[in-house]
């Protein structure tokens, strides 16, 4: 093997590692972000947990812009004052947390 084979393998074995990082962030955040949004909408625990299990599965095919759109047509539906902003804002502080978690666990 080369020099620039191992360069290479080395940069792929980063770039999935960084992805799988990638992975578990955005599915802690989207859990915490389906409770957050649980609690505005008033639901109870277990209803709570499901809601955030939701969000996390909706993710796997919509991305953030089908999350987003859950939660926004959730609140308007049940009359939850929050704005696009304040929605998208959550959204990263959610995902800082998320990454700070992964980082130290």
């Amino acid at each position: 093997m080369t020099t620039f084979d191992k360069r290479e393998e080395g940069f792929e074995e980063k770039f999935a590692h960084d992805e799988e990082l990638r992975f578990k962030a955005t599915a802690r955040r989207n859990r915490k972000l389906g409770l957050w949004a649980a609690e505005k909408l008033g639901l109870p625990g277990a209803e709570a947990e499901a809601y955030a299990k939701d969000i996390v599965v909706l993710d796997l095919s919509a991305g953030d812009d089908g999350v987003f759109t859950k939660v926004r047509r959730d609140f308007d539906a049940k009359g939850v004052a929050q704005s696009d902003h304040q929605i998208r804002r959550t959204m990263e502080e959610l995902m800082a947390q998320a990454i700070t978690e992964i980082k130290t666990a």
